[in-house]
């Protein structure tokens, strides 16, 4: 179960939430642009059990493009 998911779509690629995750396991997806151009943000299927869920990078994030879940 992914931890962290980005509405890819919406990311502008400010870059911000790159910035303040502790693990620093978010990257900027360059191998791809989404429908506004930019290269979106995301953490590597293989990087998501690093997440520590502390959801610092959805709170950064001014367009709301990043949902962090807490498993149970």
């Amino acid at each position: 179960m992914k931890k962290v998911v980005f509405d890819e779509e919406r990311c502008k690629g400010c870059e911000l939430c790159t910035t303040v995750c502790p693990k620093n396991i978010i990257v900027m997806d360059t191998k791809r642009i989404n429908s506004q151009g930019f290269h979106p943000a995301t953490v590597k299927d293989e990087d998501q059990e690093k997440c520590i869920a502390c959801a610092n990078c959805a709170k950064r994030c001014p367009d709301l493009v990043i949902s962090v879940y807490r498993p149970e």
